[in-house]
Parts: structure tokens; C-alpha cells; sequence
């Protein structure tokens, strides 16, 4: 109970994942306390916080379960053949477009295997979520999580070819800032867009005016398909509506470097064959979907506007959010 009320942050969100009452939590621990002769934690109205014998206790119990946990998957054979239950997450809609079809073609080839895809856009707790595997688009941060590169990503500014014949190509930030955009409000909304200086590489921020702030890619997508505005998100999440000619890669010469994409894991003493079957498996198909994805898709149909006129300036906007998931 130790592990889970630290990991959750307080007794009664431990309680209530392991649905019991508070008081048991409690008395198991002040129990074990007694038990050990050290106070493992202490907690005040803000906080709960590990003692210096609550780390080492911690640290030694966490070996102990991740070698019982080594030890029945040996036991049930997911060291010498490939079974058992492989639980993944991915962003939504990569994974619907991409990983599911990398997934169900590993399953035609190992049917001894489950597959448990959890599709979210924020990023999901391995260890502590049972999580063997997860698809993350962006930077790392430093961790013993053990990555593999598959490729990177570019984030885009876009919009529909017929809202920018009327209002213009926007050739420099300060001309996209005239513009309304449709902004996609995710886990860390911003009211500024991050892009890139093309002379010196240096970040540039750049204040946003939000005309339809969203919840979901796929309504920012279409919201700017039905020309309200501009959008800024990753290629992936537009390069389907840019291929039939109904939106258009704009300021390309702004945009920010590709943040990378990597197959992340727990680091473990051995991998579960399930594990190292996928990995080999997904990697290199994974990786082939890159490519098209690093280039602008050329639209089926829509010609590109010929001009740039002035970007209009009916209405005064008061910046607002975006940043992609």
C-alpha cells in the first residue's frame, strides 16, 4: 500500500484505486511503520512526502516486486515464447492511422499474443499504469526509460486555399498574427505560437489571435477546412485534408525543427519476447511512414493562390491559445 499511496499522492486517491476504505489504508501503513520502527511518511494539510527511511524502504520494495514480476513471466513462459498480453499507448490519431494497421498485421503473425492499445493524447504512466510499451511525439525528458528512434515529425501552419485567396498568404509572423486562427486547446494550451527565425534558427514566439478555440485535431481540422482560419499542428493530423487539396502548408520557411518521434520502454533487466517481437516488428514500418510525412503532400486538386494580397483587417482580435497535441 506504500507504493500506491506514493504514487498517488495522498491516501484517499490510493484508497480509492484500490477501493478501500481510507482508514485501512492508513493503518496498514502506520501498521508497517510500527513493524519497521521508522516513520516512512509525512504528511501535512499540502503534501505527502517520503522520509529518508521511506526512500530506501521504497526503493528495495519496488526492486523486490519488479523481480517477482521478472520472475512469473518467466514462469509463464513469456521469456522463451512470444505470448501474453502487450498493453501500448499511442496519440490518437497516429494510432488510428498508423500503429493500429502495424498491430493487427503482428497479431495475424503471433496469435499467442493480446494486444491492449490505449489511445490517448497525453502521455501515459508505464510503470505505474502497467503500460509495456508507448508511441511518444516530442522531446524526451531525461529518464531510464529506454527510447527508439522511428522518425520526426513536423508541426505546420496551414489553412484553406479559399480563406487565404481572400485574405491573403501571411509572408512573415507578423502578418499571421492579423489573421484569426483556430486553435487546438490541448493539455498545454499557449496564446502564442512557437516558430523559428529562418535566418538565425532561433525559437520565435509569436501572439495568436484565436477565433475558435477546440478540444479534438479533428475538429481544429475541420473548422479550418470550412475556412475560418488558420491552424498550426502536427503534419500527420492535416496531411490527409493537404493531399486533397483542402488545406495548404503556409510560412514553411517558419516552421519550428521536427520534434522527434520515438517507441519507449521501461528499462528491465530482460524483455519479455512479446515485447522484442514488437519492437522488431513495428520499428521499421513505423519508420517507412516518415518519409511522406517530412514533405509537403502535393494536393489532388485546389491550385495554390497566385498572389498575396494585403491580409485583411476588418475586425480587432485579442490573442489566444494553441499549441498541438
Amino acid at each position: 500500500m506504500l507504493i500506491g499511496v506514493v504514487e498517488k499522492g495522498s491516501f484517499s486517491a490510493a484508497a480509492r484505486t484500490m477501493r478501500v476504505p481510507v482508514t485501512t489504508v492508513t493503518r496498514k501503513i502506520s501498521d508497517l511503520e510500527s513493524v519497521l520502527g521508522a516513520k516512512l511518511l509525512v504528511r501535512t494539510t499540502r503534501q505527502l512526502s517520503l522520509t529518508d527511511a521511506g526512500i530506501t524502504y521504497l526503493s528495495a520494495a519496488r526492486r523486490i516486486i519488479d523481480q517477482v514480476e521478472e520472475a512469473e513471466r518467466e514462469v509463464a513462459g513469456e521469456f522463451t515464447a512470444p505470448k501474453g498480453e502487450l498493453v501500448i499507448t499511442t496519440p490518437i490519431q497516429f494510432g488510428q492511422l498508423h500503429v493500429l494497421p502495424v498491430v493487427t498485421d503482428f497479431l495475424a503473425l503471433f496469435p499467442l499474443i493480446n494486444v491492449r492499445l490505449l489511445l490517448f493524447d497525453r502521455n501515459v504512466q508505464l510503470v505505474e499504469d502497467h503500460v509495456d510499451m508507448a508511441l511518444r511525439i516530442g522531446k524526451l525528458p531525461d529518464s531510464t526509460m529506454i527510447a527508439t528512434a522511428i522518425g520526426k515529425m513536423r508541426t505546420v501552419v496551414c489553412a484553406n486555399p479559399e480563406f487565404l485567396a481572400g485574405h491573403g498568404i501571411p509572408q512573415t509572423p507578423e502578418e499571421l498574427q492579423r489573421l484569426p486562427c483556430v486553435t487546438f486547446d490541448g493539455p498545454t494550451p499557449s496564446p502564442s505560437w512557437q516558430l523559428r527565425d529562418p535566418e538565425t534558427n532561433a525559437p520565435m514566439v509569436v501572439p495568436i489571435t484565436s477565433r475558435l478555440s477546440v478540444t479534438t485535431v479533428e475538429a481544429a481540422v475541420r473548422a479550418t477546412i470550412r475556412k475560418l482560419g488558420v491552424t498550426r499542428l502536427l503534419y500527420y493530423q492535416v496531411a490527409d485534408a493537404i493531399e486533397a487539396g483542402q488545406l495548404q502548408v503556409i510560412m514553411e520557411q517558419f516552421e519550428p525543427e521536427p520534434v522527434p518521434v520515438n517507441l519507449v520502454h521501461a528499462a528491465r533487466g530482460q524483455m519479455p519476447l512479446k515485447m522484442r517481437r514488437f519492437l522488431d516488428f513495428a520499428a521499421p514500418r513505423l519508420r517507412a511512414v516518415f518519409p511522406k510525412l517530412q514533405q509537403d503532400a502535393k494536393p489532388k486538386s485546389a491550385p495554390r493562390p497566385a498572389a498575396s494580397p494585403p491580409a485583411t483587417t476588418e475586425a480587432a482580435y485579442k490573442p489566444s491559445s494553441l499549441r498541438p497535441g
